[in-house]
């Protein structure tokens, strides 16, 4: 296999190319990524001096990619499989880019900052952030809530990255921040997502890890 993936399970933004993969069945090497090894981080900085995750090595073409967008950008141009996670269509394809761009930025920061304020030291927190986070979040849920009101995906009727980046956001995002019974059409999204096959197997790989995550601590 030429193309190796350095992440870590639990981590959201690594799930993003590997709902990618699993989608086109694309064969892969993972390496997990414990930065809290001296050995493993050292390896990983070498490959990622910013130290973030995921990134993809291609032997066969010789280049090493960041980002999990860039990632899933590199394997629709490189490897494409029979799911086109980035439409053909021009303008097609920028909506999906947008949306992408929204879970990632609207969604998933957010609720990364819930998430980073519970692992901080005692007296280290950051109340009013937090209170900002989940107020952005769930002004995104009224945006997602409007928008799945008439689709089955994140841009239409066809699995593209946008759902990709979709799926851990909400995911984690739900822990932090729960719909509740405010934003229904949310819910079934978000249970659709987890339906699919290659996000329920992202979620079983990382079941192990779960421990880790700091659930009831904020």
């Amino acid at each position: 296999m030429s193309l190796t993936m350095h992440l870590h399970p639990l981590a959201s933004f690594c799930w993003k190319p590997l709902i990618a993969l699993y989608e086109n069945g694309t064969p892969f090497n993972s390496v997990i990524v414990d930065l809290g090894n001296e050995q493993s981080r050292a390896a990983f900085l070498k490959l990622s001096p910013a130290g973030k995750m995921p990134v993809l090595q291609d032997a066969a073409l010789g280049h090493t990619v960041p980002e999990s967008t860039i990632v899933i950008e590199y394997l629709n141009a490189h490897y494409p499989g029979p799911v086109d996670l980035i439409p053909a269509d021009i303008d097609l394809a920028r909506q999906v880019r947008l949306a992408d761009r929204f879970y990632d930025f609207y969604v998933q920061e957010p609720m990364q900052k819930v998430v980073g304020d519970r692992l901080r030291p005692e007296g280290k927190t950051d109340p009013f952030g937090v209170e900002q986070a989940r107020a952005q979040l769930r002004g995104s849920y009224a945006i997602i809530e409007r928008e799945m009101q008439s689709r089955t995906w994140a841009v239409g009727e066809a699995f593209t990255m946008a759902d990709c980046a979709a799926a851990p956001a909400l995911f984690y995002a739900n822990k932090v921040e729960p719909f509740g019974d405010n934003y229904p059409a949310v819910k079934r999204y978000h249970d659709r997502l987890l339906a699919r096959p290659s996000v329920a197997r992202v979620i079983e790989e990382a079941q192990p890890y779960f421990k880790l995550f700091p659930y009831n601590n904020g």
